[in-house]
């Protein structure tokens, strides 16, 4: 065992770092850097510590907007179904409005209908 360890110390290496410590920029540009680093806001904040909250900017007026919103409040539900979807849509028959009306007052005095 005597005779591994005294081989293993014979090989020691020196650690001298990933990259040799090299930089272009001077003390005064790092020192620089830094400060105005660290008087900036964080980017990665979220909730609270987001700093304040600024309103969006709309692209539309507000009287444009008021607009439309009154139109979608008066505009019927397009989800709608069965008894609640409205007023069916008025489809112009295949008979007169003059016939129909003959027929129902003939009906209504009890005459007898052509069939």
């Amino acid at each position: 065992m005597a005779l591994a360890a005294a081989a293993g110390a014979a090989h020691a290496e020196t650690y001298e770092g990933v990259h040799p410590p090299t930089s272009a920029e001077s003390r005064a540009n790092v020192a620089a850097g830094a400060v105005v680093a660290a008087h900036t806001g964080d980017p990665y904040a979220t909730g609270a510590d987001a700093g304040p909250i600024y309103p969006p900017v709309a692209m539309n007026s507000r009287d444009a907007v008021r607009a439309e919103a009154v139109a979608a409040a008066r505009a019927p539900d397009p989800y709608a179904e069965g008894a609640s979807s409205g007023t069916a849509p008025v489809v112009a028959g295949a008979v007169d409005r003059a016939t129909v009306r003959a027929e129902a007052y003939a009906a209504a005095r009890g005459n007898a209908l052509p069939l």
